[in-house]
Order: C-alpha cells, then structure tokens, then sequence
C-alpha cells in the first residue's frame, strides 16, 4: 500500500467514529430519545473493538514491511485521538442524569 491509502484508513475511522459518536450524544441532547444513547454504548463496544483491530493489523503491516511502520505508527496517532473524545463523551452521557 501506498503511503497516502494508509494514512487515509485512520484518517477514515477517525472520522466514521468521531461523525458517529457526535450523532449519538447530540442527538440524544436535543432529543432525549434513549436509542441515540443506546447507539452510542454500542459504538463505543463495537468502535472499540474495529479500531483495535485496525491497529493490529496497522502493527503487522509495519513490522513486516518496516519502511511502512512509520506512516503507520503515524495513522495509530490519528486514530488514538478519538479515545479521549470517548472518554469525554462516555463522562457527558453518563452524568446527565
């Protein structure tokens, strides 16, 4: 793989995740609709465990082809940045009530 298609796979789940997570916490602001919050407990198991994954086989792509691991050592960044949104949002959905 080329250097772009790899940074574009965690450019790609940061932004699935990131869009999805913001779906399901404002929505369940605005609306008070239990699915959104129901939603977004199962994005963070099911997120959780796809870009855990990813960053597996992002460690096995860069270690068997080690001129590759930087870039994607560099796309684990990307992805990592959506844990503390996670975790921020888990806190915000969990104290609203």
């Amino acid at each position: 793989m080329k250097d772009h298609q790899i940074i574009n796979v965690g450019k790609y789940m940061f932004g699935l995740c990131f869009a999805l997570g913001n779906i399901c916490l404002f929505g369940y602001l605005i609306t008070k609709h239990v699915d959104f919050a129901i939603g977004g407990y199962l994005l963070l198991i099911f997120g959780t465990i796809l870009n855990f994954l990813i960053v597996i086989g992002l460690l096995v792509y860069g270690l068997l082809h080690q001129a590759k691991l930087k870039v994607c050592l560099k796309t684990i960044g990307v992805m990592t940045i959506n844990i503390p949104i996670a975790i921020l949002y888990a806190a915000i959905g969990l104290n609203l009530n």
